[in-house]
């Protein structure tokens, strides 16, 4: 009797063990197989309040010209974290790529002193020598994906040494158990004094990223590469088209051409990123190369997840030019108490063949 006991008992505890295990499992596979979702975001102007020594421009401190306190600050703190879970559609997304932040220490206070604190958010920032401060960066859910290494890649002018602008974040992250995912996050010289004036930093921006790319794809010809930012140019502009090489699904036709998933608005779910006057434009993109768009296994672009997000709360009535414009913190000197002036993007990522 006490050997059948014995018997029926660690049979008992091997059902259990064996159950725990693979409820385990399930769920680990459940977390890992979510679609992904990749949202990039213009935060306009997120810097913290203390004065920076080391740079002229200290606009946005309590005695700068932007007045810029604790207390609005912590208001822009909260509204971000509102976006950023309500872009998720109540999930944190797995990745967002950020410009227009001060430091990392902002983006730290955004993750530890808000609820987002319940997740595993990880930052990569590094400071560039952009003449405001401002900075591209990202942050990453370490229960989906793993970074494997970064770099900032300098947007430099040989004929100009004096030349400055923001670097674009290079990321590279195991996603799963076997695949790889290469992030870049962008932020090109804006349109500041005209369009026609500043055309010229924008196709050296993206002749930077372009050469940047193709050293990758020379390594690894099959990369499922995201490249995310606010290019300061529309999908048909020249720096795009011609430097990018970037272009709708339809007409890509060179083996090394990049989709560009945000060419036609009336696809995305709303007008525009940006508003100039009455008119609304696309200046914050989403751009895939076709390995990650085509995907037979691992990580698949999921068609037509590109969205531009405009929730009723990032957006408030246009008296001037009608419609809608965009809920921003300041304009010019003035504060608004808004979030931004840009609209937040974003695709999915779905698991094919789960590894």
């Amino acid at each position: 009797m006490t050997k059948r006991g014995t018997f029926i008992n660690l049979t008992t505890d091997i059902i259990l063990f064996l159950f725990i295990n693979f409820f385990l499992c399930s769920q680990l596979f459940a977390q890992t197989e979510k679609p992904l979702r990749f949202v990039f975001y213009n935060v306009e102007n997120f810097f913290d309040t203390q004065v920076d020594s080391t740079r002229e421009y200290n606009a946005f401190t309590p005695d700068g010209d932007q007045r810029w306190t604790f207390s609005r600050y912590i208001a822009k703190r909260a509204s971000l974290f509102k976006t950023i879970v309500a872009v998720g559609e109540g999930e944190p997304p797995a990745f967002i790529g950020f410009c227009e932040v001060e430091n990392e220490f902002v983006l730290n206070d955004l993750i530890y002193r808000t609820p987002l604190k319940q997740y595993d958010y990880q930052v990569v920032h590094y400071e560039s020598n952009d003449r405001r401060g401002i900075d591209v960066a990202l942050m990453y859910r370490k229960s989906y994906l793993t970074l494997i290494g970064s770099e900032a890649i300098v947007v430099a002018d040989p004929k100009d040494p004096g030349f400055v602008t923001r670097d674009i974040l290079f990321a590279a992250f195991l996603a799963g158990q076997t695949d790889t995912v290469y992030t870049y996050i962008n932020h090109w010289p804006s349109r500041y004094g005209g369009q026609l004036e500043s055309v010229e930093r924008r196709m050296l921006a993206a002749l930077t990223l372009r050469k940047h790319i193709d050293s990758l794809v020379a390594v690894h010809p099959q990369a499922k590469i995201v490249i995310m930012g606010d290019l300061n140019d529309t999908p048909q502009d020249d720096s795009i088209l011609n430097g990018l090489r970037a272009f709708a699904p339809s007409d890509v036709k060179q083996p090394d051409d990049l989709v560009h998933l945000f060419t036609s608005a009336t696809d995305l779910g709303y007008e525009g990123t940006i508003k100039y006057l009455h008119s609304w434009q696309i200046f914050d993109h989403m751009i895939v190369t076709k390995a990650l768009f085509n995907a037979n296994s691992g990580l698949q672009y999921r068609h037509e997840s590109a969205r531009i997000f405009s929730a009723p709360f990032l957006l408030m009535d246009d008296d001037r030019y009608l419609g809608k414009k965009l809920n921003r913190t300041y304009t010019g000197p003035t504060y608004l108490g808004g979030l931004s002036d840009h609209l937040p993007v974003y695709i999915d990522l779905d698991w094919i063949d789960q590894p």
